[in-house]
């Protein structure tokens, strides 16, 4: 693998997803970022087996094709300290990533791409776009009432409502209840509704400061969450498959 990039271009995506990246692994590749090159792309991967965060930078200047996994945090540090007056070339020699950058040459260990864990995909049903502006407003106007560390997992996290002319959140920890709903014709054929984990729900801040002037695309399968149906069988649960926030709340009562 061999490929030149500006500094600028890959220093902004990588810390996102080294932020998604824990120190502390019981696995060691979940420490590294997944590199791969290809058609003058390249695909950075961070996962913490909860969360996966994927980035394409492009046109990147690929003179040979390639994947490999190197340490997240080690790769960010070092691309924040470089200045931006000179390309960054990575090329892959062995087992080892050389990193160069005018009179600067850094050298980075490996693991092999193989060993780098994908997060279960589902087949794409469709595509949401919302403007940037209105998910912040409504992330802003429920997280604050998701639980923490609840023995009820599906009540640590954010609940994603889409249906054909509406795009609903909602977030309760058992004691208080916040939705937040938005008018909009999604061309959803049916109701769907995925929990977005604690985690995940913290790694879309940045996704809206990273791409700050753009609209939002979100898969309305599986990226951060679960799907709701089925939820392991508890009492407290049983009703957790319906949409019961409208039933709570009137319309003039939303945000």
């Amino acid at each position: 693998m061999k490929l030149t990039i500006s500094r600028e271009s890959l220093l902004t995506p990588l810390q996102s997803i080294a932020g998604v990246v824990e120190k502390k692994q019981t696995m060691p590749v979940l420490s590294n970022v997944l590199l791969v090159a290809e058609d003058n792309t390249l695909t950075l991967t961070g996962t913490n087996m909860e969360v996966e965060l994927v980035a394409r930078v492009t046109p990147v200047h690929v003179d040979q094709p390639g994947r490999i996994t190197v340490p997240a945090r080690k790769l960010s540090d070092i691309s924040r300290a470089l200045g931006d007056e000179a390309p960054m070339e990575l090329s892959l020699e062995g087992d080892r990533l050389h990193l160069r950058c005018g009179a600067s040459h850094f050298t980075l260990s490996t693991l092999p791409a193989e060993h780098f864990p994908n997060v279960e995909d589902e087949d794409e049903s469709f595509r949401l776009e919302l403007p940037q502006k209105e998910l912040g407003r409504m992330l802003d106007a429920t997280a604050f009432a998701m639980a923490q560390q609840d023995v009820r997992y599906y009540l640590n996290g954010l609940l994603l409502e889409v249906d054909k002319d509406h795009v609903r959140t909602v977030a309760t920890d058992g004691h208080r209840l916040a939705m937040a709903h938005l008018e909009l014709a999604t061309n959803c054929p049916e109701l769907r509704q995925v929990i977005v984990p604690r985690k995940g729900f913290w790694s879309f801040p940045v996704c809206l400061m990273m791409w700050k002037h753009r609209l939002l695309w979100l898969l309305v399968t599986i990226i951060y969450g679960r799907r709701l149906d089925p939820i392991p069988s508890r009492r407290s649960s049983s009703r957790a498959n319906s949409p019961i926030t409208t039933e709570l709340f009137p319309v003039v009562a939303t945000r």
